[in-house]
């Protein structure tokens, strides 16, 4: 079973739907006693840094997600869920992430050139080997909707890089806890395969 965390922030109906899809067992749900007995958990998210950290923290997911991480349980988060994983957001200054890896969310520069938010699709770099990634060809496409990017602190733990203007850590992956800023879920075939991955793990 694969708990998806509900939190009112869009995107679950179709991560849960590209699960099924692929023949997987999913809950949406923000019920603690769900999420931390699911075999792997999934935060999903579009919308604001800020708000999307007071959603979590009402709805008292802030220490369930942490106990989830501190498990081993395989943890996904998916294009916010990514940014919440990490410490900070220029989108929300003096808000906290998660912290659950080291690094910054920053705003994509605008030189006047590269429309923003970033939409569309971009080819993957991968910069080591990995679960998430496994059997899926180098230079894959998949499809980005962002106006901010991660700045990992630790560059081993960067599975993916895509550029646009700047160099963007399209991913990582750190022992159970996998994150990609890219929308596997709405990147055809490839998403899909990346999905498998993450349940097969």
């Amino acid at each position: 079973m694969i708990a998806i965390i509900d939190y009112d922030a869009g995107n679950l109906k179709s991560v849960e739907k590209a699960l099924n899809f692929l023949g997987e067992d999913t809950i949406v749900t923000r019920d603690r006693a769900e999420i931390l007995s699911a075999d792997k958990v999934i935060l999903p998210g579009v919308g604001a840094f800020g708000e999307a950290m007071k959603r979590l923290e009402n709805y008292r997911l802030i220490e369930v997600i942490q106990e989830v991480t501190d498990s081993g349980k395989p943890f996904l988060g998916i294009c916010l869920g990514l940014q919440l994983m990490f410490e900070s957001s220029d989108e929300a200054p003096g808000v906290a992430g998660l912290g659950i890896l080291r690094g910054r969310i920053l705003r994509i520069p605008d030189n006047g050139e590269l429309k923003i938010p970033h939409m569309g699709w971009n080819s993957l770099q991968f910069m080591k080997d990995t679960r998430l990634f496994s059997s899926i060809p180098e230079g894959s496409y998949v499809y980005f909707v962002h106006s901010y990017y991660l700045e990992a602190e630790k560059e081993e733990e960067v599975a993916a890089v895509t550029e646009y203007g700047i160099t963007i850590h399209a991913a990582v992956e750190k022992n159970n806890i996998y994150a990609c800023q890219f929308h596997p879920e709405k990147s055809g075939e490839i998403g899909l395969k990346i999905l498998k991955n993450f349940a097969e793990i």
